[in-house]
């Protein structure tokens, strides 16, 4: 039998899994979207129905008007976004030191990043208690982002991205008299825009989710990030009475997270196909 015969069919048999394979994705978030307008009291005797009526904004509402969630929602945005921006020239900076240049320990040194990959965060929580309140920098914005900044995934992907870069691009630059300096920020950061965008979204994501840190760290009320500060205000997660109000929580936190992968969507295909975004 002629085998390109046979593949149509297994397109469709592809087609077909990748179907299922979102169906069983997008399920779990359509339930929490749905029951997010549903009210709390009807939710307390039954959670199978979904597009029915009655719907409330009730708890949108709720959220809403808590007297401190848009200081939370500032917070999360200064952490997150900062701490996103300092990896990414902390991690740039380091990776192309370690792909480009040549430095007395360099191996070994690389050999230590990478071991901090091994490292759970669980395992730093006391050290870092105890350093960050001698320092006086608990309930403070730089107490949230600096522990973060630790980035060791970062620094591996960034040095593996500048390895592929071919040489003759920077070596073409350095011939015309161009500074390392100048290397570095005219021709290989822009090249490197997608694992950029890549990295940068993985680490806004970590930092925007972030709640043992902030847990820890963030004893006042006003200094609470949006996740900290929305669980928080749900008194009862074992039972089903706040059930929408907890649902609602859980949408409004991932919006800004599915908006930017949104509008970075591109990058991340770029850098997992391995092209340049046009």
């Amino acid at each position: 039998m002629n085998p390109s015969l046979n593949k149509p069919w297994g397109n469709r048999v592809i087609l077909g899994a990748t179907i299922l394979a979102a169906i069983a994705w997008v399920a779990p978030l359509i339930w929490v979207l749905a029951l997010s307008f549903k009210p709390n009291e009807l939710l307390a005797q039954r959670t199978d129905i979904l597009f029915a009526p009655p719907y409330t904004l009730k708890n949108y509402s709720d959220i809403l008007g808590t007297s401190l969630v848009f200081r939370w929602i500032a917070n999360s945005c200064i952490v997150a976004f900062g701490q996103t921006i300092l990896v990414l020239v902390l991690s740039s900076l380091a990776g192309y030191g370690f792909a480009r240049t040549e430095f007395p320990g360099k191996t070994w040194i690389y050999r230590l990043v990478l071991a901090g990959l091994a490292v759970p965060q669980t395992a730093v929580v006391i050290p870092l208690h105890r350093m960050f309140a001698d320092l006086g920098l608990h309930n403070s914005q730089a107490g949230l982002i600096l522990p973060g900044l630790a980035a060791p995934f970062g620094v591996f992907l960034m040095t593996q991205y500048f390895k592929a870069i071919p040489r003759d691009l920077e070596e073409a630059a350095l011939l015309d008299n161009a500074s390392r300096w100048t290397v570095f920020t005219r021709v290989i950061l822009p090249l490197s825009l997608p694992v950029q965008a890549t990295l940068g979204i993985v680490t806004f994501l970590s930092a925007w989710n972030d709640y043992l840190w902030p847990l820890i760290s963030a004893t006042q009320s006003a200094q609470y990030t949006l996740t900290l500060g929305l669980a928080a205000t749900q008194t009862n997660f074992a039972q089903s009475e706040g059930l929408g109000f907890l649902m609602a929580q859980a949408v409004f936190a991932a919006v800004p997270v599915l908006l930017l992968y949104v509008f970075f969507q591109q990058y991340i295909v770029a850098a997992v196909a391995g092209t340049k975004v046009r």
